[in-house]
């Protein structure tokens, strides 16, 4: 039995904007353990489809038997969203659900090395096929390589002096464990009662950055909407705001109906097209409060839909 457990966010939220019906075919690019993947089938019963990928050998594992209900509606393959164009027909889908960020079950998983709350290895990887471990990152980056990261993917405001120690400590002792990097963060700068840890930016970036989290959103989006007929939707529940400003950004992009070139929007150097996509919701969608009472992970997720045109 797999033990990869993760409580799906906003599922009512998520079938009330794709309207799952019987024969749709719908796509989940970030199974999880199989909790939205399964009341999409549920709600599109009797003949429903779904393709369903993860990078997380443990979340296949456990979609599978989460779904075996539903077998013979369903595939299955390991790998990522952005790869999801590689295997799923053009233009054949109703829905498409991107629910990004790390599951709750690879938190909680301290020999994933994502958490600075349980002593693991400073691991990180959600496909753990991949070379690049966190450790390699930590140990091997150079001093300006980990600032940008803390900054760009943290928004640490203290990513120059956290690199700098890092690379210091580095010439001493390995990084291998994430106690071991909590707590230099921890003495560099200390939580004076503080809310969150003061590694948590930190280790945010460095997740990000391992797993090319921001890149793969990008590719991602940009094949989910080529998998879509018109009329169908696609979906995105984000985690912090370095992701929503992607979804906003491609949006708002697609949904012009104008085009420009360089890096400016020029009034007068705009040129008229046909808008691809429209915002279903123009503000996103939040967990309602029964559920930010039972589930408190749940609290930054936001939900953005477009309909393709």
């Amino acid at each position: 039995m797999a033990t990869f457990v993760h409580k799906p966010v906003m599922v009512a939220e998520v079938l009330a904007m794709l309207s799952p019906k019987p024969g749709g075919r719908y796509v989940d690019g970030t199974l999880g353990g199989g909790g939205h993947a399964a009341a999409i089938l549920a709600a599109s019963s009797p003949n429903g489809w779904l393709y369903g990928c993860d990078r997380d050998g443990a979340a296949i594992e456990a979609a599978r038997e989460r779904l075996a209900e539903f077998a013979g509606r369903f595939e299955i393959r390991r790998g990522t969203f952005a790869e999801l164009a590689d295997w799923v027909p053009a233009g054949s889908c109703d829905g498409v659900l991107l629910d990004l960020g790390v599951s709750s079950a690879q938190l909680d998983t301290a020999e994933r090395g994502f958490s600075f709350q349980q002593e693991g290895p400073l691991d990180m990887r959600m496909d753990t096929r991949q070379p690049l471990t966190a450790a390699d990152l930590v140990n091997h980056a150079s001093e300006k390589e980990l600032a940008r990261i803390f900054w760009e993917y943290g928004g640490e405001r203290e990513s120059r002096r956290f690199a700098r120690a890092i690379v210091r400590d580095r010439e001493s002792a390995r990084f291998e464990t994430t106690r071991q990097l909590a707590d230099l963060i921890e003495r560099l700068s200390p939580r004076r009662g503080r809310k969150a840890h003061p590694a948590t930016k930190v280790f945010q970036a460095l997740r990000i950055a391992v797993n090319d989290e921001i890149g793969l959103l990008e590719r991602g989006l940009e094949g989910a909407v080529t998998l879509l007929k018109p009329g169908g939707r696609l979906a995105v529940i984000t985690f912090h705001s370095l992701e929503d400003r992607v979804v906003k950004n491609f949006g708002r992009a697609r949904a012009r109906d104008y085009t420009f070139t360089g890096g400016m929007d020029v009034p007068e150097l705009r040129e008229p097209r046909a808008p691809e996509l429209k915002w279903v919701n123009r503000k996103a969608v939040m967990p309602g409060p029964a559920e930010l009472a039972e589930n408190p992970r749940s609290r930054s997720a936001h939900l953005r839909v477009l309909e393709k045109l």
